[in-house]
């Protein structure tokens, strides 16, 4: 049940349920159904129908929205999306995540911070998570190219969104939705002045995309590349520890 409190002391009961679908993704299945019963029922082609069924069926897929369990240590930054964690590098922060943006509340300081890139593909869940609770500063969208979001410069020239959280410790994670070579919309469900818990939901990409998470500074990984996380749940890192990890693909 949504809300209940499941923690690892036996406190809680859960079971496996089918996910809904998010009512983003709800007119785009339905719109899918009716032009393929239309090839079945109008028309009698089977072999266009058919196909055309299995892939409305893969559209609601794409737009399911199963529950999570969120962690709730003040220390844990959490994944953002499902996907493969594809890089991690030390980068400054987007400048429109720095610069003074008239809001009256400072941006992330320019300096080095480790980056990473979680990568979405097709079959992955398109929900995205805030990493950290507090208030949205900023939701900056800036229009762009569509090129394969698994290639380091799509953080500069794809399609993206720049999100600032601030906690009330003032705490700032910055994190960005980069559209990538099929993705052709970043949906939001957030703006500036809005307060949102850990893990919440705060908007989804469509159709392939990828994430970037800019730790805080003094903060390292603890995830691996080619590691998958699970949006909501995975924790990236810990606020202030510092310690690289390794890990063997076997």
């Amino acid at each position: 049940m949504a809300g209940e409190i499941l923690d690892n002391k036996g406190r809680g009961d859960a079971s496996w349920q089918w996910p809904s679908i998010h009512p983003e993704g709800r007119k785009f299945g339905l719109i899918a159904v009716a032009v393929s019963l239309f090839f079945l029922i109008a028309l009698d082609w089977e072999i266009v129908g058919w196909p055309l069924m299995l892939l409305s069926l893969g559209v609601f897929a794409f737009f399911r929205d199963p529950e999570r369990v969120v962690p709730q240590s003040d220390t844990a930054i959490i994944a953002p999306a499902d996907g493969l964690v594809t890089q991690i590098a030390e980068v400054e922060p987007p400048l429109e995540l720095q610069i003074d943006d008239g809001s009256g509340y400072p941006g992330l300081p320019a300096a080095p911070v480790t980056r990473i890139s979680i990568f979405m593909s097709v079959f992955d869940v398109h929900i995205n998570r805030t990493p950290i609770g507090g208030t949205v500063r900023r939701v900056v969208y800036i229009p762009g190219q569509f090129m394969s979001a698994d290639l380091d410069k799509a953080s500069e020239e794809n399609e993206r969104q720049h999100i600032l959280i601030e906690r009330t410790d003032g705490l700032k994670l910055g994190f960005t939705q980069i559209a990538g070579l099929v993705a052709r919309r970043i949906v939001p469900f957030v703006k500036p002045g809005d307060i949102v818990a850990k893990g919440q939901r705060i908007g989804l990409i469509r159709f392939g995309s990828r994430v970037d998470v800019y730790l805080p500074a003094g903060t390292d990984p603890r995830v691996l590349i080619g590691q998958r996380t699970v949006a909501g749940e995975t924790v990236l890192a810990e606020v202030g520890q510092r310690g690289l990890i390794e890990g063997i693909a076997q």
